[in-house]
């Protein structure tokens, strides 16, 4: 055990060491290629793009005008809109899941629903959204709900299916309902799955918004991005997915503590 302990921050560090390396790579091939002419013209050098980078994060929350928004508004109306959208989602999931993972022949009914929808586009949910809603931003939240719910509900299904019987039969004997047995002994069984589930839903979540915003418009990452194209600010655009990549990446990291915290036999 000590060799391991050992063994591991020198590990950790370099990786670290790896990862800086093959940055500054990227890097400079980026600024080379960009002042030799090897790419587009329309393509920054990496020291204009975080020049950009710079000036758009020291300043995140200025508002010039109805258009002219900095980009920490434009992330936190996404963040609401995925916020929404997820709890929505997880608020259908989780129940249908738990159904379908209590009862087999629910679980086979549904299965079709589920294997038909689940690879349906965002896009293709979008004109589907304004039909029937009417209101752009509702109709976002409704895509990101319907697109993201499905890894819950298969994940919610799979781990309350595969609860071990003996604690069901135990419950069972000692007289307790069904709803205490769902409460007390198959949700928390199941939660590791669950919240797995959940986490690759948040993830999907963030990854539509910016398809969603970029059709419907307004404000929003995803409308940042189609608008700094339009004006072809390609650093800006660059600094959008670095930010994007930066939030979905935190977000993961939360579902993963909380998938840490529900789960069984695992050291603290």
């Amino acid at each position: 055990m000590a060799v391991i302990q050992k063994v591991l921050p020198n590990q950790d560090y370099q990786a670290f060491a790896l990862f800086i390396l093959i940055l500054a790579a990227i890097l400079t091939f980026w600024e080379i290629g960009a002042n030799s002419g090897w790419f587009s013209p329309l393509m920054p050098s990496a020291t204009l793009t975080m020049s950009d980078f710079w000036g758009w994060i020291s300043k995140p929350f200025y508002v010039k005008g109805t258009n002219d928004l900095g980009i920490g508004w434009h992330l936190l109306t996404s963040l609401r809109r995925v916020a929404i959208g997820f709890i929505v989602g997880a608020a259908i999931a989780v129940p249908i899941g738990i159904v379908v993972g209590l009862f087999p022949v629910v679980s086979k009914a549904i299965d079709p629903f589920v294997q038909v929808l689940k690879p349906v586009s965002p896009l293709a949910w979008l004109p589907i959204g304004l039909g029937l809603i009417k209101d752009s931003e509702s109709t976002a939240i409704f895509v990101i709900a319907i697109t993201s719910l499905w890894p819950t509900l298969i994940n919610t299904k799979f781990g309350v299916s595969n609860v071990d019987r003996t604690y069901i039969d135990v419950t069972r004997t000692l007289g307790a309902s069904q709803w205490r047995t769902i409460t007390r002994v198959i949700l928390p069984a199941a939660a590791p799955s669950i919240v797995a589930g959940m986490r690759i839903s948040a993830g999907i979540a963030w990854l539509v918004i910016v398809a969603a915003e970029i059709l419907i418009g307004g404000t929003g990452v995803g409308y940042f991005v189609w608008n700094e194209w339009n004006n072809l600010s390609i650093t800006s655009i660059i600094t959008a997915i670095l930010l994007i990549g930066a939030i979905g990446l935190i977000i993961d990291r939360l579902f993963g503590l909380l998938q840490h915290s529900v789960s069984f036999g695992r050291e603290s």
